[in-house]
């Protein structure tokens, strides 16, 4: 039992930084002064149907906070490009 929780702990721990990587991997690595502003990507999702309430720069994309279509949103966004890279829907 012991070798068994130590193996999904050592598992656990190596996924991490997998994950990690693949979120700011998906957003590029274009430096910051490549990226559009953030007036900039909230008009991008605006043209786009979104009512957004908040960004802010998490692990090298724009996270965004906000409404569409009713439910709450939290979208990622590659920066530099303005792609949508990642998306959670919720009610409201």
């Amino acid at each position: 039992m012991q070798k068994f929780v130590l193996a999904a702990i050592a598992t656990g721990l190596l996924a991490v930084p997998a994950m990690a990587s693949e979120s700011s991997m998906s957003c590029g690595n274009a430096p910051q002064a490549k990226w559009m502003s953030q007036d900039a990507a909230k008009a991008k999702l605006a043209g786009m149907g979104y009512d957004v309430r908040r960004v802010k720069v998490e692990n090298g994309c724009y996270e965004i906070y906000g409404m569409k279509d009713g439910a709450r949103v939290q979208a990622m966004m590659n920066p530099a490009t303005g792609e949508i890279v990642g998306n959670e829907q919720g009610e409201q």
